[in-house]
């Protein structure tokens, strides 16, 4: 056999409500669908090898119990190991089931609750009731289980487990913080950037050169498509003018129409934004407040402004040699296992991280290896007290979370 891996995937899958009104006098039989898929990866390449579909009973939740965000569908995912030389069989890893709702055992949920205590106590969270406590705790102790499971089936050196998003449900952890219009709508097209080649310096990093400013919070605020976009255009103003200024996400979320502000935004219209207001005021000038309130921009506050904007290659290569020249590139990725993400080089099984499902905007801010491990340095706009002093690190070259997939910059002549 040919070296690869087969992912055996089984996902619980809900047809939407219905909106035909021709089709919806049909009686509905059963909504849910229990799918399992067998995908085959040789060398990155990706074969449907089946795809099996038939009905399924759902148990609905009591309607007072809270609907957590592990009922939405299990999914399970079983690596094929290497058939071994002297039976010839396959030998399955375990299984595991990354989305479902097990009761804990009894010892476990003691052993939680201390732990709970520790992160109540480390990130200041405060509940309105006992009830609400109880609540977060349990979520606390599905979340455990399923950054272990994450950390299981990560092939970086990612360590993943307790973070400040830890008593949230991943339903609620991507309504606030992650921007799903990414993958709605591509978005206007930019033209391409001029290559700069792809012969890139073995490593490289803006921060120890002055083109990137100290990690800011979006709050909780789908905004992350503004700060990746400020964060571009800061190296861009420094690169090209010498000075390196905060400048305001506040302005993007309320004077930016085309986008959502907190509901989420595009980088691509937010620089066409930039361009047509006139600029970018400061930090200092225009602070953030992490939700939307009417346009308060001034054209002679504006200290920044930009001319145009690219699109990026789409080769990681290309994307190292463009970033050590130019500067610090916006991306968009797939977040999966960020919510638990500590420190380390992430590289989910991509069949976990796929490149279509991109939902958080970034900074590119460097590269380089860790022990071998090539990376992408990663500045992320969750507070400093999230992943490594609020960096993310991700596996360079293997398309990694579609981190290749929307890459673009300003343009500051």
């Amino acid at each position: 056999a040919g070296q690869g891996s087969l992912y055996s995937l089984e996902a619980t899958l809900e047809e939407p409500p219905c909106n035909d009104p021709l089709v919806c006098q049909l009686p509905v039989s059963k909504k849910t669908l229990l799918c399992s898929f067998e995908v085959l990866d040789e060398l990155g390449k990706h074969v449907l090898l089946r795809k099996d579909c038939g009905p399924v009973d759902t148990k609905v939740p009591g309607a007072g119990e809270p609907k957590s965000a592990f009922t939405q569908g299990s999914v399970m995912i079983s690596s094929l190991s290497q058939p071994h030389p002297d039976n010839g069989n396959e030998t399955f890893s375990p299984v595991f089931s990354l989305l479902n709702e097990d009761p804990l055992p009894q010892d476990l949920t003691v052993k939680m609750a201390s732990i709970f205590r520790n992160f109540v106590i480390t990130y200041n969270r405060t509940y309105e009731s006992k009830e609400e406590a109880q609540w977060r705790l349990s979520i606390f102790a599905h979340n455990m289980v399923r950054a272990q499971k994450i950390q299981a089936l990560d092939r970086g050196t990612a360590q993943y487990g307790v973070t400040k998003f830890s008593d949230l449900t991943e339903e609620e952890f991507r309504t606030i913080y992650l921007n799903p219009l990414l993958r709605e709508e591509p978005g206007k097209k930019m033209k391409q950037a001029k290559s700069v080649g792809d012969l890139a310096p073995p490593e490289w990093d803006w921060r120890s050169k002055g083109a990137v400013t100290k990690v800011k919070d979006q709050g909780m605020c789908g905004s992350c498509w503004a700060f990746s976009v400020t964060g571009n255009v800061e190296g861009q103003w420094f690169l090209n003018q010498g000075t390196l200024l905060s400048l305001s996400e506040q302005e993007l979320l309320d004077c930016d129409k085309i986008d959502k502000a907190c509901m989420g935004g595009l980088p691509s219209s937010a620089y066409s934004a930039i361009k047509n207001l006139g600029g970018l005021e400061t930090e200092d000038d225009y602070s953030y407040r992490g939700h939307m309130q009417a346009c308060s921009f001034s054209p002679e506050k504006a200290k920044v402004y930009i001319n145009d904007s690219v699109e990026l290659s789409q080769n990681e290569q290309k994307l190292a040699a463009w970033l050590a020249k130019r500067g610090p590139i916006s991306v968009a990725i797939n977040a999966f296992g960020m919510q638990f993400y500590r420190h380390g080089i992430s590289r989910p099984l991509r069949p976990l991280c796929s490149p279509w499902l991109i939902d958080h905007a970034v900074l590119l801010v460097g590269y380089g290896n860790r022990s071998d491990i090539p990376f992408w340095a990663i500045k992320n706009s969750w507070g400093t007290d999230w992943g490594e002093k609020g960096y993310y690190y991700l596996h360079r070259g293997s398309g990694a979370c579609g981190v290749n997939t929307m890459a673009s910059s300003a343009v500051v002549d």
